[in-house]
């Protein structure tokens, strides 16, 4: 699974501070202007369009994708548990995007 990112996403920063990413073998990239292969995988996977109205994505092993931050974050408490990996809990209230930074620009 690849869970795409960018710098200063409040949503990205609170999924990777409540899961073992690694752990989840979860690859993170960061999509900005320095990392053009990470640009081409969101590319390869057609979700630029969806990256520049929402992030985080996951990218799941099948190659579908959950754009909406609760989903990711149900489907990754999910596997957590099946595999015994402690995570943060379940947010009651999806946390919402503050000034749009959780977004492709």
């Amino acid at each position: 699974m690849t869970l795409f990112t960018k710098l200063d996403c409040r949503l990205c920063e609170q999924l990777k501070a409540k899961f073992d990413l690694a752990a989840l073998q979860v690859k993170v990239e960061v999509l900005d202007n320095n990392d053009a292969g990470a640009l081409a995988h969101l590319a390869w996977h057609g979700l630029v369009d969806t990256a520049r109205k929402s992030l985080p994505l996951l990218v799941l092993d099948d190659c579908s994708a959950l754009a909406d931050y609760a989903a990711i974050e149900q489907h990754l408490c999910e596997i957590a548990e099946r595999r015994g990996i402690s995570y943060q809990g379940l947010t009651i209230k999806a946390p919402l995007c503050e000034g749009g930074s959780c977004a492709m620009n």
